[in-house]
């Protein structure tokens, strides 16, 4: 297929576009950098610069394509004012889904988030309901990020029932590379005091783009979201016993695939898509959380 990433030059849409062409896909990428107009390493897929909160940029690059990812977005709700983040991310969104619904794209990949039932960014903080969550969890957003999310998953209800697209939303954990577990997960690693709202939960770059490769190849009909989360937690300590020690009784315990459990459970995907995960953070860290 020829698939636009959008969002190409982020952690997601980095390895996302590698797994792509690697899978035989023809990608188009297209970010808000600056093209360089040297000559392109061997590979290297086309790049296309564009705003896609303009919603002419937006329909000049989903033209043609057979399907589209959409990984760009301002990635979490604290380093820009909250009106910027509202209005970049949905309306991002909307318009490259809106010129994907016009020009026939058959489907549409939507990066949605992990913080989307709300607890990740409150004002008035709360704690899950149950652990491990998953995609049936309530979902209360308060944050104008999470709030986004949410709002681009309804975008995706809405445009399978007003045309033949077939969307999938997929709500990563924390994403990892090579390049950052020792700095990002290191402290939990060392210490399980060291708390996070996703309740110890990551995943690697490299096994998410592989969920995205299956999102987009995906025959599935209608609008389906699904958490991809690595199923280790970081760490990999007794889940059952840290959640009752950091939390006492606040956080409902529920059925477990494995001892060492993730917070965030990806048994839909693994059941719905075929993904299966090949990286922990094992692989890049020692039992100290050093690099390895």
């Amino acid at each position: 297929m020829k698939i636009l990433v959008t969002g190409a030059h982020g952690k997601v849409g980095r390895a996302t576009t590698q797994a792509l062409q690697a899978a035989g896909h023809e990608v188009i990428a297209t970010d808000l950098g600056r093209p360089s107009f040297d000559r392109k390493p061997d590979g290297a897929p086309d790049y296309v610069q564009a705003d896609l909160t303009d919603a002419g940029e937006a329909y000049a690059v989903v033209r043609g394509m057979d399907a589209v990812v959409h990984a760009a977005a301002i990635p979490e709700p604290t380093q820009n004012p909250p009106h910027v983040v509202f209005r970049t991310n949905i309306m991002a969104t909307f318009n490259v889904l809106e010129a994907a619904v016009r020009f026939g794209v058959k489907r549409f990949v939507n990066i949605s988030s992990e913080t989307v039932p709300g607890f990740f960014f409150p004002e008035r903080p709360f704690l899950p309901e149950y652990a491990p969550v998953d995609e049936e969890h309530p979902i209360r957003p308060q944050d104008p990020y999470a709030l986004t999310k949410r709002f681009g998953e309804e975008l995706m209800d809405a445009a399978v029932q007003r045309s033949d697209i077939r969307a999938i939303s997929i709500r990563p954990c924390w994403v990892q590379t090579e390049d950052n577990y020792a700095q990002n997960l290191g402290p939990q690693v060392r210490d399980a005091s060291v708390l996070s709202p996703n309740l110890w939960s990551y995943i690697d770059a490299l096994d998410l783009a592989d969920a995205i490769v299956l999102a987009a190849e995906s025959e599935l009909p209608g609008h389906e979201v699904f958490y991809i989360a690595s199923p280790d937690n970081v760490g990999g300590r007794d889940f059952a016993e840290i959640l009752h020690q950091y939390y006492g009784d606040k956080i409902e315990l529920r059925e477990l695939d494995r001892p060492d459990s993730s917070g965030i459970t990806s048994r839909k995907a693994m059941r719905m898509l075929g993904w299966a995960p090949k990286r922990s953070w094992r692989d890049y860290l020692d039992e100290q959380g050093n690099p390895r």
